[in-house]
């Protein structure tokens, strides 16, 4: 088995929780940071290592919301397990309040050379929809400061959220196509249950946006930020060429890596094992010396084979048929031959020579084709 060339690591901390959050998270303790970077640094001493890596993300969370100190601290923790191959990619995701020159530098120094901004909006009335805690003005700055170090910056932005109509979602992107970035992921506003706009939904505090507006504003980015140069090669991921996330192309090859932190999955040979959610938990468990693990679930030859699929669709380019029954022992014929014949026929899914792909209707209903080939 070819060891894995991607690790994973999750930082909990945030300011506070916005409204559709559901991420392992917890708000406003600082005072964990220290001990979750001791349990971190053991965790990390268990593992077989140090082990050579390509690409590296630490996710959130917000990992910014660390002092400069602390983030120094995390880093060498990276590295010194995942120590960074030629030509790697260190990602690390950032809230547009937390950054200074002094965290960027830090951020630098250590090998990060991609950073994921949570962007959302440019516009004040959304963002405080969203409860996010930064301003338009502090977003610019985080830009500004960050391209003077790290190059390859993406942008995140949400879509359809209470009350927004299609010419501001047109502006958030033709604000966010101004500034000097290499990639940017789109995503409509979802209300998971166990989320606070869960609640405010089902108390009709909150209005979701109709069907059709949220399928005009997924269409529009699309054009909008295609037609900038920005090639689209996930369902909600586009980039400049070259700048696509190499870490997150591995969860959609199927391919295994590392992770580590409250609530991080790996997946490795064919396992797939997530920490304890619980911050305080994780901690404890790992000071006493117990595993943080909380689930662990073996994949069958067919789960793999069906999860690659579906995760292979997500991709615009999709699948190379021939490549895919190669990798996995399993044709897609195999899998799901009636599905794929169904999706064609209602045009969700189209065949090309040897490459199976979603269509641009096919993009829109993703989810639903998901749920059908698993």
């Amino acid at each position: 088995m070819t060891p894995p060339r991607g690790a994973y690591l999750h930082v909990p901390f945030c300011t506070h929780r916005c409204g559709y959050c559901n991420f392992t998270l917890v708000a406003g303790r600082g005072d964990l940071v220290p001990a979750y970077l001791e349990a971190l640094e053991l965790e990390l001493s268990r593992l077989d290592g140090p082990c050579e890596v390509d690409t590296l993300f630490i996710g959130g969370g917000t990992p910014t919301f660390l002092d400069a100190t602390q983030l120094a601290q995390l880093l060498k923790l990276a590295t010194d397990q995942f120590p960074l191959a030629a030509g790697h990619e260190f990602s690390v995701e950032a809230n547009p309040a937390d950054i200074t020159a002094e965290k960027v530098a830090v951020l630098a120094d250590h090998g990060v050379n991609r950073v994921s901004l949570g962007v959302q909006s440019f516009r004040a009335e959304k963002l405080k929809i969203l409860e996010r805690d930064h301003r338009r003005e502090e977003v610019q700055q985080a830009i500004e400061q960050v391209v003077r170090r790290i190059d390859n910056l993406s942008l995140d932005l949400i879509f359809a959220t209470p009350g927004e109509t299609l010419d501001q979602w047109q502006a958030d992107l033709d604000e966010a196509l101004k500034a000097p970035i290499r990639h940017l992921s789109t995503y409509g506003l979802t209300y998971e249950q166990g989320t606070a706009f869960w609640s405010r939904l089902r108390r009709a505090e909150l209005s979701e946006a109709d069907e059709e507006l949220q399928r005009a504003m997924y269409l529009t980015a699309i054009d909008t930020i295609t037609a900038a140069g920005h090639r689209q090669y996930e369902i909600s991921n586009f980039a400049q060429p070259g700048y696509a996330c190499r870490h997150n192309e591995r969860y959609w090859l199927g391919e295994s890596f590392h992770a580590a932190g409250p609530g991080a999955a790996r997946f490795l040979e064919g396992v797939r094992e997530t920490n304890h959610r619980s911050t305080t938990t994780y901690i404890k468990k790992v000071l006493a010396g117990e595993s943080p693990i909380a689930e662990r679930d073996a994949l069958t030859p067919e789960q793999r084979a069906r999860e690659r699929l579906v995760f292979g669709l997500r991709r615009v380019e999709g699948i190379d048929i021939e490549r895919f029954a190669a990798e996995v022992g399993f044709s897609v014929e195999n899998l799901a031959a009636k599905e794929i014949e169904n999706f064609v026929t209602w045009g969700l899914i189209e065949r090309e020579g040897n490459q199976l792909r979603l269509t641009r209707e096919g993009l829109l209903l993703s989810d639903s084709v998901a749920v059908a080939l698993l």
